[in-house]
């Protein structure tokens, strides 16, 4: 079992050197500790905290108000994650964002819809949440003397809904998405955002990867010189018949001098070089997060190209998700997941009686390369 220490999470503490205010001053003042092992403390590096200033930071936590004597030590230590379903259970709040596209000129709430497969997505996810991928109820036997092991569960879950872009005026679309993202980024306390869809359906998808890989959102890349230059280690063409927001990881070609035939995913691999992770009659889709332990912050997107690739991802969740654990980067406090899911499209012709069921099918998952992200993360 793994322990993350909630310093900056009781603080309200942000990494954002532009929202600090003089945290750590003030830290230093009260309890006479070293700045570095305040800095330290904050980002959940230290190996090991002394008690005497453990007992400095729970006099500081008293005085200014953030907990009561009651509570501490224990706010401040919370318990890790060890599998997929854990990882996002193991929040106090979860906020699960879906984009809304609207089906007359007016936009009304009678006029507006959220599509099928990403509703059938966010069912397995609450599915799995609260049942930890079917393996909660192993958990409450697993105690001694028959007693049970806790098993964790949101507090609070919250559904949020963006405008799809595409569907009302541009400006509108990167409004709403703004207010929602910077409120989840402005809120204290263990939480959790859940973005259904990829930047086609759902913005703050933009707005999560800029703020991952320090790239400003809703400006192309497509023009960059060489692909190396990309801020993001992946990248979603666009299929001519989708909407085309302006984004910094997803277009129509990988750079000025590198073209992107096919719609889909591609990625960046070890070597620097790009792959395409579709193929012949296949589908993609995409699971990405990235945990703040010492914040206790998740930011998490599921997204398949298609409709039926997104019904997919919703299934493979449920039958296969202990397989986007572990992380594929850890550094610092923070630990990164990245897949691509590939799957074989169907030889028979959809049909209208498809969109009430579930589809099935095998799939690949794959991890995405660790270096390639470790090379992004370290320009910001």
């Amino acid at each position: 079992m793994r322990y993350a220490f909630r310093l900056a999470e009781l603080l309200g503490h942000t990494p954002d050197r532009r929202k600090r205010p003089g945290t750590i001053k003030s830290i230093v003042e009260h309890t006479g500790l070293d700045r570095h092992q305040v800095a330290s403390l904050l980002k959940n590096e230290a190996k090991y905290i002394p008690l005497d200033a453990l007992s400095r930071l729970c006099d500081y936590l008293i005085d200014q108000g953030h907990a009561t004597a009651d509570q501490l030590p224990g706010a401040l230590f919370a318990v890790n994650p060890e599998n997929f379903w854990e990882l996002i259970a193991r929040r106090k709040e979860i906020e699960i964002i879906v984009g809304v596209r609207a089906t007359d000129a007016n936009a009304t709430p009678e006029g507006a819809s959220v599509v099928a497969s990403d509703s059938v997505l966010v069912g397995e996810v609450l599915s799995g949440v609260s049942t930890l991928g079917g393996v909660a109820k192993h958990k409450e036997q697993d105690g001694d003397e028959g007693t049970g092991r806790e098993v964790p569960m949101p507090d609070r879950f919250q559904q949020t809904l963006v405008w799809s872009p595409g569907q009302v005026d541009p400006a509108d679309v990167r409004e709403r998405a703004d207010e929602v993202f910077d409120g989840f980024v402005d809120a204290t306390g263990d939480r959790g955002m859940i973005c259904i869809g990829s930047i086609k359906s759902n913005p703050v998808v933009e707005l999560l990867f800029s703020d991952v890989f320090g790239c400003t959102p809703f400006v192309t890349e497509d023009d960059v010189d060489d692909v190396s230059a990309r801020s993001c280690p992946f990248f979603l063409r666009y299929r001519d018949s989708d909407p085309k927001p302006d984004s910094a990881s997803a277009g129509t070609r990988l750079s000025k001098n590198e073209d992107a035939p096919e719609p889909g995913f591609y990625y960046e691999k070890d070597d620097g070089t790009w792959e395409f992770a579709g193929g012949t009659n296949k589908d993609t889709a995409m699971v990405f997060y990235i945990y703040r332990e010492a914040l206790g912050r998740l930011d998490m997107v599921l997204s398949g190209f298609s409709g039926r690739a997104t019904r997919l991802l919703a299934r493979t969740l449920a039958i296969r998700g202990e397989e986007f654990w572990p992380p594929v980067y850890e550094k610092g406090g923070d630990i990164i997941g990245a897949y691509l899911v590939t799957y074989e499209q169907p030889e028979d012709e959809q049909t209208r009686d498809d969109a009430l069921f579930n589809p099935s099918g095998p799939a690949e998952i794959m991890p995405l390369p660790t270096k390639a992200i470790s090379r992004r993360l370290a320009r910001r």
